[in-house]
């Protein structure tokens, strides 16, 4: 049996405002358009831990510094596992930076949002039930 690796990440539930933080993404490839919205965070590197993790990619996609107020548990699939924390900004505002600031192209377009917590269905986030327990403050 191969056992394939499954990318391990690090997210940033961050609300302020009643507004959720959130990278929306636009790719065109072949002439198809997708857009889609995520929630910033990324993958761990070798010896850091995931709280590490989700303050280092919160610095280089953002430019911001952020505190963990909890843990809101993992989304996985077949691909990845992908935990979640519930953050507050402690210095700075959020400024598109890092890989996705150097990758990004008119066919490969980020764009850091605050976007309303009553939309939040219309985002389409796998981690929903994330967002709504970072609203209610219910951690593991």
């Amino acid at each position: 049996v191969i056992e394939i690796m499954k990318r391990v990440s690090a997210r940033a539930i961050i609300i302020e405002n009643n507004k959720l933080l959130v990278m929306f993404r636009r790719k065109i490839k072949d002439g198809v358009v997708k857009e889609y919205y995520a929630i910033l965070g990324g993958g761990v590197e070798e010896n850091e831990t995931l709280e590490e993790t989700v303050k280092r990619e919160m610095m280089e996609e953002a430019n911001i510094k952020i505190d963990i107020l909890g843990y809101l548990g993992t989304y996985e699939d077949e691909n990845s596992i992908q935990h979640y924390y519930h953050c507050c900004i402690k210095e700075g505002t959020p400024v598109l930076g890092g890989e996705e600031k150097n990758r990004m192209t008119e066919n490969n377009y980020y764009e850091l949002r605050f976007e309303s917590i009553t939309n939040l269905h219309s985002l389409g986030l796998v981690c929903e039930d994330k967002v709504i327990n970072a609203l209610n403050r219910k951690y593991k």
